[in-house]
C-alpha cells in the first residue's frame, strides 16, 4: 500500500467522522441526547445486559473519565443507573432504565438516518 493512498484514506476517515459527529449532534438534540450519550445507550441495548464501565470504554472509544461524565449525565436524566459489582466492589455496572430504552428507541431512526446520509457515498463493505 502506498503512502499517498494511506494518507488520503486517513483524511477520508477523519472527514467522515467529523461530518457524522456534527450531524449527529444536531439531529440527536431533539431527543435530548448527544452522540456519546446515544452511543452508550445503543451499546447497552445491543448487549441487552448491564455492562461494566470498562466494557463500555472499550466499545465507545472514550477515556474512563470521559465515559464517567457521559454516564453521570445519563444517570441524572434517569436513562441509566449505576451499581456496584457484588463480586468485585471496585467494579461499576451501568444498566439502562425503561426511560433510557424509550429514549433510545425514539432516537434510533434519527441516528440511523444520519449515518445513512453521511455514508451514502462510501464504498460498500462486506460485513461479517
Amino acid at each position: 500500500m502506498d503512502e499517498e493512498y494511506v494518507v488520503s484514506t486517513w483524511h477520508y476517515v477523519l472527514g467522515k467522522h467529523a461530518a457524522a459527529m456534527c450531524a449527529l449532534e444536531r439531529a440527536l438534540h431533539q431527543h435530548g441526547l448527544g452522540p456519546s450519550e446515544f452511543e452508550v445507550l445503543d451499546r447497552i441495548v445491543h448487549h441487552d445486559r448491564k455492562l461494566r464501565i470498562q466494557e463500555l470504554c472499550d466499545e465507545v472509544h472514550l477515556s474512563q473519565s470521559a465515559l464517567s461524565r457521559v454516564v453521570a449525565r445519563l444517570e441524572k436524566a434517569a436513562l441509566v443507573s449505576r451499581g456496584v459489582c457484588d463480586s468485585d466492589r471496585r467494579g461499576v455496572f451501568v444498566c439502562i432504565t425503561d426511560e433510557g430504552r424509550a429514549r433510545h428507541s425514539a432516537a434510533l431512526p434519527t441516528q440511523r438516518a444520519v449515518l445513512a446520509d453521511v455514508f451514502a457515498d462510501a464504498p460498500a463493505l462486506t460485513g461479517s
